[in-house]
């Protein structure tokens, strides 16, 4: 199993690396990230509406598929730099309003949705629940974490959006070492009986260190006027992101357990689903652009 993740880790990062620079590279459009929302949406979409197939829930994949992408497309569409987008959407309109305003049409789909497929008493109120919760999971957390892409500067898009996947993973990393290494009192017994309170404190202390070393160098590769980050408020901001990325991961076991399953989907051996994957970068994303907005972690020039 070992083996596997490491295979499998060599194979993806190099990817993804590879398509942040062309993103980069591409500036405010961010074309190439849009693309890899779109394929996340539609695959998380898929798991999550097999996930929830069960007792008297039946969500719906095309409608989930359908609203979250068309909220992250709302997202991006102040940045396309088209005057025609401006006029059709007005000008003062910010991505989040505009995907806010998607979500909203996208709650009316899925009411209408379960009044035409309305037959008997019992099953629809749990679906529709499932179809909103679905759209609300993937289509908005992914919508607000990827104004990460936006929310210190063009330039700094990937060093902003990097510092929430190194704290989410590194949190993951650390916590599942000192909690295999140390876990003895376990945190929560009943929806994650692997979780610990040692496993919590390698989440925090492994998010912390490498926020901190990231913000410490990395600026000056993406800024010439690029200086570490405070340290203090490095921190800070992994620290946070290392606790909101163990409470996401507690957030999808709440899901898998309530429905009786492990993983989310057989995707990639050794991880699981895709769901598994992302369940603490989805967590922590809005948290990230919060921290983004009222820490002072930006030490370079906002063009």
């Amino acid at each position: 199993m070992l083996g596997w993740r490491i295979l499998i880790s060599v194979i993806l990062i190099p990817a993804l690396i590879g398509i942040f620079v062309l993103d980069h590279r591409a500036g405010e459009s961010a074309p190439y990230l849009f693309g890899l929302s779109v394929l996340l949406v539609w695959r998380a979409a898929y798991e999550f509406a097999d996930l929830l197939k069960t007792r008297s829930f039946s969500p719906s994949f095309p409608l989930i598929g359908c609203c979250s992408t068309l909220i992250v497309a709302a997202t991006w569409l102040p940045h396309l730099g088209s005057s025609a987008v401006g006029i059709a959407m007005g000008s003062n309109s910010s991505g989040s309003e505009l995907a806010m305003v998607v979500f909203g049409l996208s709650i009316l789909a899925a009411f209408l949705r379960g009044a035409i497929l309305y037959r008997e008493p019992g099953t629809t109120m749990e679906s529709l629940g499932a179809d909103i919760l679905g759209i609300a999971y993937l289509g908005v957390l992914l919508s607000v974490t990827a104004q990460l892409r936006w929310v210190a500067g063009v330039q700094a898009g990937y060093l902003v959006l990097a510092s929430l996947v190194i704290g989410a993973k590194c949190g993951d990393i650390g916590g599942y070492t000192l909690g295999r290494l140390f876990g003895k009192k376990k945190l929560v017994p009943t929806l994650s009986p692997g979780k610990t309170w040692m496993g919590a404190f390698g989440a925090l202390l492994g998010s912390s260190i490498a926020v901190t070393a990231w913000l410490h160098f990395a600026p000056g590769y993406f800024f010439d006027d690029g200086v570490p980050c405070s340290i203090v408020w490095s921190l800070v901001y992994g620290a946070i992101i290392g606790v909101v990325g163990l409470v996401g991961d507690l957030a999808e076991s709440l899901i898998k357990r309530d429905v009786g399953k492990k993983d989310s989907a057989v995707l990639l051996p050794g991880f699981g689903g895709l769901l598994d994957l992302l369940d603490s970068v989805l967590y922590a994303g809005p948290v990230a652009v919060v921290l983004w907005k009222v820490l002072p972690l930006a030490t370079w020039t906002t063009p």
